[in-house]
Formats: C-alpha cells, sequence, structure tokens
C-alpha cells in the first residue's frame, strides 16, 4: 500500500508533466514492438501476445498515473472488447472497477476549495481510504444523520487536462482502434464533448435526478438518492447501494432464470431511455452496475450521458429496418443522412460504403431480428469481431479522404455493444423489445 501511496500523492497536472510521461511510454512501447520483430525473425514463431501484453501494461501503467481523460479513454476503448486486442482489454478493463487512490491530504484539499471545510467537518464520517478509485474520480464511504452515503470526489486537474490529455492519447487509440486519421477525429471531437460534461458534477447531478425520476416505474432497478447540499462542481454525493459487480456476482453461479432477469431489466432500461427519453445513460461498463442475488439491479453514474437529436433518431433506427434498406433510393437516402455517403462521392464509392455500411447495420441490428436473442451465443461476437477486422484492412477505406458516419453513433453504438458485451457475460437471453416502427424482418 505504501508503494501505491507513494504514486498517487501527486497526479501530473501540467500539459508538459502529463506529455513527457506518455512520450516516454511511447518510446517503450515502440521498444516493444523492435524486440518482437527480433524475436520474430528469429525464433519464427507468433510473439504477437506477448507484445501486446508488454504495451498493455506499459500503457495502462502511466495512464493509471495520470488519470482523468486519458484513463477515461482507456475505459472506452475496454468497452470496444471487439475492436481490439484482447490484451488491452483485460489490463484497461481495470480502470472500470479500480485504479492507485488519490492520496488523502488532496482529498482534504479538494473539499476545503469547495466548502471551505475538510471532509470530516461536513460529515460524521468520512473514509480516509477510497472504497473505489476509477479514471475520473474516487468514492469515499461517509455517513450523516445516520444515512450511508458515497462521495465521489474528482482528481485535481482532470477537468483543466481534457483536450491536451485527448490530443496525447489519440495516437494510443488510433493504432489499437485500427482506425483512420479522419475518423478518430470525429470520434475524438465527441468524447472531448462528453468528458467536459463528465467532469462537471453539477450538470451530473441534475441529470442523476432527472433520469433516476424518470426511470423509477420500471420494475427491478433502484437508484442512489442523491444530495445536492453535500454536492458541487467537483464533488458529488449520494446514498450507499449494496450490490455485486458483475463479476462478484457470476462467481456466485446464479440461475438462468436470475441471469435472463437481470439481463431483461438492463435491456428495458436502456430501451425506455432511448426509445422514450431520447436520452441515455451511455456509460454501460460493468462498474457501473450492482447485482443482487434475487434479481435485481443498481445503476450509478450518470455523468455520460448522450442526448439523442429526433433527426438523428429517426434515421438511425430506420436503417435497422431490412424492409427500407432494401429500398435503394430510400437507402441511399438514409446513408446520406447519417454522413456515410457524400455528395461528391464517385459511383465506386458509393457502392464500396453501401455495401459496407449495409453489413455493418446487419450485424449490430442482428439481435432486433428476433422475438428473443440468446446474447450468450460467442458467435455473434465473433462475427463481429472478424467483421471489424476485415472492414479495417480494406484499402478502399484507407485510401478516403472523407470521415464516414455522423457523431452522433459513437455513444449510442458504444451504448448497444456495451449492453451487448454486459448479457453476453451474463449468458442472458433476452425478450427483444423494438420501437414500433420498426419492421425487420
Amino acid at each position: 500500500m505504501s508503494n501505491q501511496r507513494k504514486n498517487t500523492d501527486k497526479i501530473p497536472t501540467s500539459k508538459v508533466a502529463r506529455a513527457t510521461a506518455l512520450l516516454k511510454t511511447g518510446a517503450k512501447v515502440g521498444g516493444n514492438y523492435l524486440k518482437h520483430y527480433v524475436k520474430k525473425q528469429l525464433f519464427q514463431q507468433d510473439e504477437k501476445n506477448s507484445l501486446h501484453e508488454a504495451n498493455a501494461e506499459e500503457v495502462y501503467e502511466t495512464l493509471s498515473k495520470l488519470k482523468g481523460s486519458a484513463l477515461k479513454a482507456a475505459q472506452m476503448m475496454s468497452m470496444d472488447q471487439n475492436m481490439m486486442p484482447s490484451a488491452y482489454v483485460e489490463r484497461f478493463q481495470q480502470a472500470q472497477y479500480s485504479v492507485p487512490p488519490l492520496s488523502y491530504p488532496l482529498v482534504v484539499r479538494t473539499f476545503i476549495k469547495n466548502f471551505g471545510v475538510p471532509p470530516q467537518e461536513l460529515f460524521d464520517y468520512f473514509s480516509k481510504e477510497a472504497v473505489k478509485a476509477a479514471s475520473i474520480g474516487q468514492v469515499h464511504e461517509a455517513y450523516k444523520d445516520g444515512q450511508r452515503l458515497a462521495v465521489k470526489v474528482q482528481y485535481p486537474g482532470v477537468a483543466d487536462s481534457v483536450k491536451s490529455d485527448l490530443r496525447l492519447v489519440k495516437p494510443f487509440a488510433k493504432r489499437l482502434l485500427n482506425m483512420q486519421e479522419k475518423d478518430i477525429e470525429l470520434y475524438f471531437q465527441e468524447v472531448e464533448e462528453k468528458l467536459l460534461e463528465e467532469t462537471n458534477y453539477e450538470l451530473e447531478l441534475k441529470r442523476s435526478i432527472e433520469l433516476t425520476q424518470a426511470c423509477s416505474h420500471l420494475e427491478g432497478l433502484f437508484f442512489p438518492a442523491y444530495y445536492p447540499e453535500y454536492s458541487c462542481r467537483r464533488i458529488l454525493t449520494m446514498s450507499w447501494i449494496e450490490g455485486k459487480h458483475l463479476k462478484e456476482f457470476l462467481a456466485g453461479n446464479p440461475s438462468q432464470e436470475i441471469r435472463n432477469r437481470v439481463g431483461q431489466i438492463l435491456w428495458d432500461f436502456y430501451h425506455f431511455q432511448i426509445h422514450e427519453l431520447k436520452m441515455v445513460h451511455a456509460d454501460p461498463h460493468p462498474g457501473n452496475f450492482f447485482f443482487t442475488e434475487d434479481g435485481r439491479v443498481g445503476v450509478i453514474d450518470f455523468g455520460c450521458i448522450k442526448v439523442i437529436p429526433n433527426d438523428f433518431y429517426e434515421v438511425y433506427f430506420k436503417v435497422l429496418d431490412e424492409r427500407v434498406m432494401r429500398d435503394a433510393t430510400e437507402a441511399t437516402k438514409l446513408l446520406h443522412g447519417m454522413g456515410f455517403l457524400h455528395a461528391d462521392d464517385s459511383p465506386d464509392e458509393k457502392r464500396f460504403f453501401t455495401n459496407i455500411f449495409k453489413e455493418l447495420v446487419s450485424m449490430l441490428g442482428k439481435p432486433f431480428r428476433y422475438e428473443q436473442f440468446d446474447f450468450g451465443n460467442s458467435s455473434y461476437f465473433r462475427e463481429i469481431y472478424e467483421l471489424s477486422e476485415r472492414i479495417a484492412s480494406m484499402k478502399e477505406l484507407k485510401e478516403s479522404k472523407k470521415a464516414r458516419g455522423s457523431r452522433h453513433t459513437l455513444y449510442i453504438n458504444r451504448t448497444y455493444f456495451g449492453l451487448y458485451n454486459i448479457l453476453n457475460q451474463l449468458g442472458a437471453t433476452i425478450r427483444v423489445t423494438k420501437p414500433a416502427f420498426l419492421s425487420v424482418s
């Protein structure tokens, strides 16, 4: 614990210090690639897995020290389990549950700066050790008037370093996700906007109250209560909720009935947000859910909310309708509406990108073509990975000078694939509800 504490007494907050840390890591990663190719020549065997493991360790170690947006980007990438090597997914998933915590004196300093008093004067009890440390902030246990509380404290400098951090981490993301510069630029514009929102705990408080109240009628869900009087821009206080994280829940070997039940609760939760509220909890990683043995689901962390524009919503879900997509004229109109086709595309480009998009949509929308879908069947996820690999290697895609797609697709796709991955881990079979206008066959 002492070594861990030593590493977290001081988070690099200046742009120079943070850039230096990532540049050093980049040099180590480059050295690992060199060693990999030497070994490959000498021993005539595939060293790719050990290369990924070594690089994942180097990158994650640096990001966990920097915390903030850099680490949040790793957390986000770990949700794209079909888009990058498993060694990175496994290592980066630690950002969903626990990273080295911030030292207590820095926590006290944050309270004094925002409330004028240390936490022990604000609460009847406040734990000196964090009970959970993640990418943007860490959680402490507290009590006030007999009520057990969870107090989230943001790391120093996080909000001020979002833009510079994303510029620094972009080369890693580009290589890991095998994306073109034009596409990752579009990706990171949306990520930057959402991360700036996530560092504003006052906004998170407002959205948490709004969304939990709007979803309070849904069966099987429970949420914390929020305390505005003990919250501010960098500190968020809520009631403590009980339950197990996904890995711990699954270790208890729940019955298939319970797995299906909690999976259905999650599906219905996201269906209601997307199709009724047009705004969604867009951070569906396992660390944000608590599962109970009797089959209920607790939801926390409403910092990342995607508001879905009406015009985008209509286009996005229309393309899932196979009947609509069989109409060439309507399909072309929808693809232009999503920014996947451009007015000045050549006939060959239009044909190529239309075919790719139809494949991608067919894969994303596959569950919607069934009344029930078995997410425990991992062949579906292998198909996604294989399609992603095949498309990423296409020279036509690499040679295209234009970004393809709408920025709004990023968090909606991320939400669906994050949900799909949790349902896969649960091995759940789901009754697939869909928008009334969606006619798939």
